[in-house]
């Protein structure tokens, strides 16, 4: 029994490293888009929370069952995300730091992953009107200090 349970080990820990190796850079992304900080320095906060995103998924690595990793990920991550929000106050330079750590989830589960409004609302616990209202605020106050367009020399 004992060696089956090695290699089953074994063979859920190359899983995992073969899943990250594929998933990681998106969703250090993510991390880093939700976290506020800037995409053009480290982002130790936002590879932080990724960390324990992985971890969390990881240790339910055997129960998936053919569900999507990258979903199951990606909720871990929004999920610690939300749990810390409020060390995600403080701002960081990046381009969604001037949001609030709500609306920042929301606009990159809506926008940056594609997620669909129901399913960010349910994941949320929040009603799909409030997550239509929190992303348009969101999209209307980055637009709204958005540097000017530059414009060409003639």
């Amino acid at each position: 029994m004992g060696e089956r349970r090695r290699a089953r080990e074994r063979r859920r820990a190359r899983e995992f490293e073969a899943f990250t190796a594929a998933a990681a850079g998106r969703l250090l992304h993510a991390a880093a888009l939700l976290t506020g900080e800037p995409a053009d320095r480290p982002a130790p906060v936002a590879e932080e929370l990724l960390l324990r995103a992985l971890a969390r998924t990881y240790a339910g690595w055997d129960g998936k069952h053919g569900a999507d990793p990258y979903e199951r990920a990606r909720r871990e991550l929004t999920a610690e995300f939300a749990r810390a929000a409020w060390r995600h106050r403080r701002p960081r330079g990046g381009l969604l730091d001037r949001l609030s750590p709500r609306e920042r989830l929301v606009l990159v589960l809506r926008l940056h992953e594609d997620v669909p409004e129901e399913q960010t609302a349910a994941q949320l616990g929040l009603p799909a009107e409030r997550v239509r209202t929190l992303c348009r605020h969101a999209v209307a106050e980055l637009r709204s200090r958005r540097p000017p367009p530059a414009v060409a020399p003639p």
